[in-house]
């Protein structure tokens, strides 16, 4: 008899006190690792957007002033020719690095696109950012335009991202009637927009030819909306204004209070309650042990990037805290020496 899988579980206390890496992102803030779609009019500027983000993401250049990942990029540009990818390019750089590649064609996930973009990281395990464009091209065809069919098919090209650790975007096209929902604008049925991690809609405005909205969503990035202008002379998407206020990432005012309050305490280890009496007396707040410690979860690597580290620990039914300050936070570690 074959042995039965046994389903792998994690009991909440460990799960709440596991160090898990923060989520990865090839732009920083909006285009995580993962799966997202980029759905917009026909002939609006989606290519040129995309062309755009993978030459300067081989670069390591800046996207509006964020941050990206370096590594090597590849633009499945299935409707165009290399020729017409050549003179866009031609347009927006006049250096296009060797770790940018382009392909105008490719198999459809029935006959093994997943295989040929394993094999295109196996030979480039720098890869951070794949496009395909369009999802269309590549989806299995038929007439199954089912839920869930349309959920299977992102379903197989999420676990593909999740496996290769890529931001992998889908191009998609909007329906041709509107709707005041931008998610409900995409082509297909929900079980894409279900499927997905992220999803970006750009669409026209109606002042202009030439400005556009891009509304970003999704389960690691917050919702976000930009206005943007095409530039005519540099062929690139510009920003006019940006939703998010402040795109630097800040720490609550609770956790502020707490990395002052640690640069004078330095180390403490001892019940949760008597830290967060400790906290509140110093601080003049007003905090329970329970909040505290959920919040020092939530902005764990942003608190050891400013020196602050700490264990969680049972005995019986009491919950310890081992917390320190090092004035450097490639120095020290809660689990080394006092």
């Amino acid at each position: 008899m074959s042995e039965k899988k046994k389903l792998a579980v994690i009991d909440g206390e460990t799960l709440m006190d596991t160090r898990l890496e923060p989520t990865k992102f090839c732009i920083d803030t909006l285009l995580p690792q993962g799966i997202t779609i980029l759905g917009g009019a026909p002939k609006i500027g989606k290519s040129w957007w995309v062309l755009d983000l993978c030459v300067r993401i081989a670069k390591g250049e800046s996207v509006w002033d964020m941050p990206t990942t370096k590594g090597t990029t590849l633009y499945l540009c299935l409707e165009d020719t290399l020729r017409r990818v050549q003179e866009r390019l031609n347009c927006i750089t006049d250096d296009v690095p060797s770790n940018a590649f382009f392909a105008t064609a490719a198999h459809t996930l029935a006959d093994g696109l997943c295989d040929e973009i394993r094999g295109f990281v196996k030979e480039h395990p720098d890869t951070v950012f794949v496009a395909i464009d369009t999802f269309q091209i590549v989806r299995n065809g038929g007439v199954d335009t089912s839920y869930g069919n349309d959920y299977d098919e992102i379903r197989q090209m999420k676990q593909l991202a999740d496996e290769l650790g890529i931001s992998l975007l889908l191009v998609h096209h909007l329906r041709k009637q509107g709707d005041s929902d931008p998610l409900n604008k995409l082509s297909g049925t929900t079980g894409i927009v279900g499927a997905v991690d992220s999803v970006f809609v750009l669409d026209k405005s109606k002042r202009s030819e030439n400005l556009a909205t891009l509304v970003c969503t999704g389960r690691d990035i917050e919702h976000r909306q930009f206005e943007l202008r095409f530039s005519q002379k540099d062929y690139v998407w510009e920003v006019k204004s940006d939703s998010r206020e402040q795109p630097e990432k800040l720490l609550p005012p609770e956790m502020e209070l707490l990395v002052g309050f640690m640069k004078e305490q330095k180390i403490f280890n001892g019940r949760n309650n008597d830290f967060a009496e400790l906290f509140n007396a110093a601080t003049d707040s007003d905090i329970t042990a329970k909040t505290l410690k959920q919040m020092m979860t939530r902005w764990r690597y942003d608190l050891e990037a400013l020196g602050i580290y700490f264990d969680n620990y049972r005995n019986n039914s009491t919950r310890f805290m081992k917390i320190k300050y090092v004035s450097s936070a490639c120095d020290d570690r809660v689990n080394g020496d006092d």
